[in-house]
């Protein structure tokens, strides 16, 4: 199962404060054990919202919303993408996080293909395939 680990906001990461030395110490080595235990398949930070936008679509309207966004509690400050057994699996892997101070962290499972049951037809089957295997002949050019 794949599960998508995801980083929730706070004051800090909005205000763009990077972690300390020893946080980031913790936290790479808490990811080589992800990577060598085969769980983390991808982990990223990301900027804080001021930085970015919203698009907002309503039939034919799309209407840009430029960043910061007020709802912090709501936002996401980065994330993993994992593979795991079960949840359970997933779940103790994060619980082993070096994280404090009220970091709260989401974890949900990621919809596979095989999920999608009758609506995936043997076509769009095809071409979901063509496209992973697109975006990993991609990935792995890019250096």
């Amino acid at each position: 199962m794949r599960f998508m680990v995801l980083v929730k906001a706070n004051k800090y990461s909005e205000a763009g404060v990077m972690p300390g030395g020893e946080i980031l110490d913790a936290m790479t080595k808490y990811n080589e054990e992800l990577a060598k235990a085969g769980v983390m398949l991808a982990a990223e930070g990301l900027h804080p919202s001021a930085k970015g936008v919203r698009v907002k679509f309503s039939g034919e309207e799309k209407t840009v919303i430029p960043g910061p966004f007020p709802e912090t509690d709501q936002l996401i400050a980065g994330f993993w993408l994992w593979q795991a057994e079960s949840m359970e699996e997933a779940t103790e892997w994060l619980k082993r996080a070096p994280l404090g101070g009220g970091v709260e962290i989401e974890l949900r499972p990621i919809f596979e293909m095989e999920e999608f049951g009758a609506m995936m037809t043997p076509e769009l089957r095809e071409r979901e395939e063509r496209l992973r295997e697109e975006v990993a002949r991609a990935k792995g050019g890019s250096g």
